[in-house]
């Protein structure tokens, strides 16, 4: 049967051309996303308060550049430890190519582009980081997304399950979904994570995601079968709780 294209179900199934599964300490990036604001949570109350960081932030507002890059890379990129290592200018050209491909399908094998001197886009990524914050995009990108439209319609507990289950049927094909927390209308969190692992619990099933945020260490997104509702954890951004989530960079809608 053919899928309406707004179905979450109708996510793509990368084909064998992705080599190995995403790896958390291989396949993110060292450096994190900034954050404009500094965040108080009051356990008791539940209640956040924020205010403006000073100094101002050099990297911000880039997490959905981070989130679609690291997919980019992970889907079109091959790293080359044994050979020598590139100078800035060709290396901005190579970490060009690798953002000028389609964020949805994975390159053949034989068609990646190779980054000579580094083993995996961590250590690269930590080696480069100034070239690689001023090639991956500015801010604007996160705003300017074809996904965005979905966050302003009704997200209902249907689309949230269904969610669920192709996100995890295309991790176990071997996929990297991207997805956009939100709580519209409230602007509480309006962020992008990358998904890389997914195992049942008890009371439904746990995604392992890589964070723009918080690059030092994985982080959750837990779905719960029985309320069919998403939620992430407590972090110094974010008080803990409910989301709903939305699939992107997977057909030509998002």
């Amino acid at each position: 049967m053919t899928q309406h294209p707004l179905s979450p179900t109708s996510t793509p199934v990368p084909p064998a051309s992705v080599p190995q599964r995403f790896a958390f300490a291989r396949d993110t990036f060292a450096f994190a996303n900034e954050l404009f604001w500094e965040y108080r949570m009051d356990p008791a109350t539940g209640a956040t308060t924020f205010r403006r960081r000073e100094p101002s932030p050099a990297y911000a507002h880039r997490c959905f550049v981070l989130a679609r890059a690291t997919r980019q890379f992970h889907y079109h990129a091959c790293f080359a430890p044994a050979r020598p290592a590139v100078s800035d200018d060709i290396c901005r050209r190579l970490i060009r190519a690798v953002l000028s491909r389609n964020p949805r399908r994975p390159s053949a094998e034989a068609d990646r582009v190779a980054i000579p001197g580094f083993a995996d886009l961590r250590s690269f990524s930590t080696a480069q980081e100034t070239l690689l914050k001023a090639t991956c995009g500015g801010a604007w990108r996160s705003y300017v997304l074809r996904s965005h439209w979905r966050m302003v319609f009704p997200i209902s507990r249907r689309h949230q399950a269904r969610t669920a289950s192709a996100l995890t049927q295309g991790i176990a094909s071997g996929a990297a979904p991207v997805v956009h927390l939100v709580r519209f209308p409230a602007l509480t969190i309006n962020h992008g994570i990358v998904l890389f692992d997914a195992r049942p619990s008890p009371t439904g099933t746990v995604f392992s995601a890589y964070d723009p945020n918080v690059p030092e260490r994985p982080t959750a997104l837990e779905f719960d079968a029985t309320s069919r509702t998403f939620r992430f954890p407590a972090n110094h951004y974010w008080a803990g709780g409910r989301v709903d989530v939305i699939e992107i960079f997977r057909n030509w809608l998002y």
